[in-house]
């Protein structure tokens, strides 16, 4: 048995040291700091033969979706498996999405969610972890890493050891774009909530955001000197490429900014050869 701090409670084994050996797949509920329950899947290296491109067996993968996203949509599972090769791989859904409790609240307390999970991973013997967002979960690796990063070194079984930041947000309440507006309405309005509900199976809390939380763009700072990789396309149709700018500005030296031509937005945007440049650079990276 395996307890996070978290409040976590798993059966599962320790990560094999065998080079040829292979750990099952698990699936449980986290459970957060403030107690809501967290559908988690962990899924071992597909590496079977350590190789000289084969990862090393303690890098970890925890990924963050997007906005209405969940661990069974086909995207999620395109993605963890396209970061099998490069290492094992911890998805979840945030509050509020598919199998988990609780409520959205659209990137403010999902830090919980991630920290969960990254305990989780360390708890599964993991010495680096990356973590890895797409849009919204873009937004909360971001800030996940400023509070959990180098300048709060007590909280270490949270911390991240490399952050891939894909398609965020820079700055909150954007509505710039159509499909922006179109958010605001489903988190805003009740229609939107109920239609978000039912149409999207993601439950959003009703309440306004108090305190505001720390933007995207706050929070990088904070995160040197941990790599940082933020990547962006060119033809974004929710945040166009002031954000990812900002971002990169904000990260200085220690942040990296890729812009990718023809890509869209989030997860169903990124193709094979894009995550396994991230999968790369990750290996490379995290410590």
């Amino acid at each position: 048995m395996s307890t996070g701090r978290a409040g976590h409670v798993a059966r599962s084994t320790p990560v094999p040291n065998s080079e040829t050996s292979r750990q099952a797949a698990i699936r449980t509920f986290l459970r957060t700091k403030d107690g809501v329950s967290i559908d988690s899947v962990y899924d071992p290296s597909a590496v079977v033969y350590k190789t000289e491109s084969a990862p090393s067996r303690d890098l970890v993968f925890v990924i963050a979706h997007g906005f209405t996203g969940d661990v069974d949509r086909p995207y999620v599972r395109r993605v963890a498996r396209a970061f099998a090769q490069y290492g094992a791989v911890v998805t979840f859904s945030f509050r509020g999405h598919g199998r988990s409790g609780g409520r959205s609240t659209v990137g403010d307390k999902e830090v919980l969610d991630l920290a969960a999970a990254v305990e989780w991973a360390r708890g599964l013997g993991h010495a680096r972890v990356v973590t890895v967002g797409f849009s919204m979960g873009g937004s909360v690796v971001l800030r996940h890493a400023a509070l959990h990063g180098p300048r709060h070194e007590g909280r270490t079984e949270a911390r991240t050891d490399a952050v891939v930041s894909v398609s965020a947000p820079a700055r909150w309440y954007y509505r710039g774009t159509a499909p922006m507006r179109r958010v605001h309405w489903l988190v805003t309005r009740r229609g939107g909530r109920l239609l978000s509900r039912y149409g999207l199976r993601t439950r959003i809390h009703h309440r306004d955001w108090d305190p505001v939380p720390l933007s995207p763009v706050e929070s990088v700072p904070l995160i040197a000197p941990t790599p940082l990789l933020i990547v962006h396309g060119d033809r974004d149709g929710y945040f166009p490429l002031d954000h990812p700018r900002m971002l990169a500005e904000a990260a200085g030296e220690h942040g990296e900014l890729w812009l990718e031509p023809g890509m869209g937005h989030a997860e169903n945007a990124a193709g094979e050869e894009l995550l396994a440049r991230i999968g790369s650079w990750a290996v490379r990276r995290a410590g």
